[in-house]
């Protein structure tokens, strides 16, 4: 009888486009756009090279968004991406997806970013390595207490640091534009190219915008979401792509790429040659900043998956629960902030959350895919928007996709065949939870009020 009541609550509707749009925006950039040009400039030699491997990923990348804004706004309901998996091709792969993602991926994000964050903060506090965790810890605490009160807070949260550290990194792109510094010409030797050092190239670049499909998880609490769940995934992949553009743009303006190469942070290096130590200072705020963004849409959107899993049946009924004042998964958020804070005291978060993003790929290759399997499994369900340019584009999704795979097993067998296993620990819980579960409830076709 609870289970039956617990399916029939939904999340309210509380998130606005530009809400949306900030969540995009704050999971994806984090402090790649201020590390990895580092890793890009060392396997390709030439600025059309590097401009053209990060924008060719950032429009694969918005290929996939397309996808993700059909199913969404066919299926806007929380759980996002579980939804999307467990309609086409039913409750054991949505499940699997949501084990990784809710375990490992997400929950060993946060802890990643909690330390990172703590590091960072070491250039302004003493921090020694027991403070450290402590702050990290904390940050992930407050956060959490955010999200725990409700959903509308834990947006303000978001908007404004997402908006600060665009301010930032606005700032850092200005100062190299108008700065008198520039990278000596280049020498005479021609700059070497390969496919193999673009493929390579083109992986971090995809690491650098991978997030953008976390808004998924909370469709079901996004305001019109048939009109608001495209406009938000492409506006806010849009604007990333922009500010990963004129940002590389600007590296190359100030700096050889050579240099690029063997500097590990780029950014602050930027900053300080083009605004002096005071750059460098705002650089690493900027970065403080663009954590606090990521972490707080990380905790956000994790906690939907357990949410929804619990909803049909195949997690603990508790998650399922809905607080009565506040109107949040509480007790997800609760676990989830626990767990994570368990990764960050153990240290297991940087080898577990390598692990399975190629799994977490894999996921969003089926995910993607989904669109195509839906579209003859049940062609006559209403769809409010279709993604542009199909087939072709959701096909150079995939093919980019199976490469990204491939090639991670090829080049990196270990954490490949790790993360294999890590989905794989996935199907006895799935055995245990599916005996008792009731029918899912299917989110195909459901009415949708923008105030619901």
């Amino acid at each position: 009888m609870e289970q039956t009541t617990l399916t029939r609550h939904e999340l309210p509707r509380k998130l606005s486009w530009l809400d949306a749009t900030m969540i995009v925006v704050g999971i994806v950039i984090g402090s790649g756009i201020f590390l990895l040009p580092n890793v890009i400039a060392q396997s390709l030699h030439s600025s059309s090279a590097i401009l053209s491997v990060w924008i060719i990923s950032g429009v694969l990348s918005y290929f996939g968004a397309l996808a993700y804004a059909e199913l969404g706004a066919m299926m806007p309901a929380t759980g996002g991406q579980y939804v999307y998996l467990r309609e086409a091709y039913g409750p054991a792969c949505a499940f699997l997806c949501g084990w990784t993602f809710m375990l490992v991926l997400l929950s060993g994000g946060i802890a990643f970013l909690g330390v990172s964050f703590s590091i960072y903060a070491a250039q302004f506090l003493p921090l020694t390595p027991f403070t450290s965790k402590l702050l990290a810890l904390a940050l992930i605490a407050v956060l959490s207490a955010v999200n725990y009160v409700g959903v509308r807070e834990s947006a303000v949260v978001q908007v404004t640091f997402t908006f600060l550290k665009i301010a930032g990194l606005l700032l850092l792109i200005g100062g190299a534009f108008f700065s008198h510094a520039s990278a000596p010409a280049a020498a005479a030797p021609a700059a070497r190219f390969s496919l193999a050092s673009f493929g390579a190239a083109m992986i971090a670049c995809l690491m650098a915008y991978n997030g953008w499909t976390y808004i998924s998880f909370v469709a079901g609490e996004v305001k019109d979401p048939a009109r608001n769940l495209p406009r938000s995934l492409t506006l806010g992949m849009v604007a990333v792509m922009a500010l990963y553009v004129l940002a590389n743009t600007a590296y190359l303006k100030v700096m050889p790429i050579p240099q690029i190469a063997s500097t590990a942070r780029v950014g602050a290096a930027l900053a300080e040659r083009t605004l002096g130590s005071i750059g460098a200072t705002a650089v690493s705020v900027t970065v403080l900043f663009s954590i606090v963004g990521a972490i707080n849409g990380c905790i956000l959107t994790a906690a939907r998956i357990p949410f929804a899993q619990a909803q049909d049946g195949l997690f603990f009924r508790r998650f399922a629960r809905i607080h009565p004042r506040f109107a949040t998964p509480a007790f997800a958020i609760v676990l989830q902030g626990l767990w994570s804070a368990v990764l960050v005291i153990s240290g297991s978060y940087e080898n577990l959350f390598s692990y399975s993003i190629v799994a977490a790929w894999g996921f969003y290759m089926l995910s993607v895919a989904a669109v195509f399997v839906l579209r003859r499994k049940q062609p006559a369900l209403p769809r409010p928007y279709r993604m542009w340019g199909y087939p072709y584009t959701l096909g150079a999704f995939l093919l980019v996709s199976l490469w990204f795979v491939v090639n991670a097993f090829i080049t990196a067998p270990g954490p490949s065949f790790t993360a294999l296993g890590i989905v794989g620990a996935g199907v006895p819980a799935y055995l245990l939870w599916r005996k008792p579960a009731p029918k899912p409830q299917s989110a195909v076709g459901r009415p949708v009020t923008s105030d619901q």
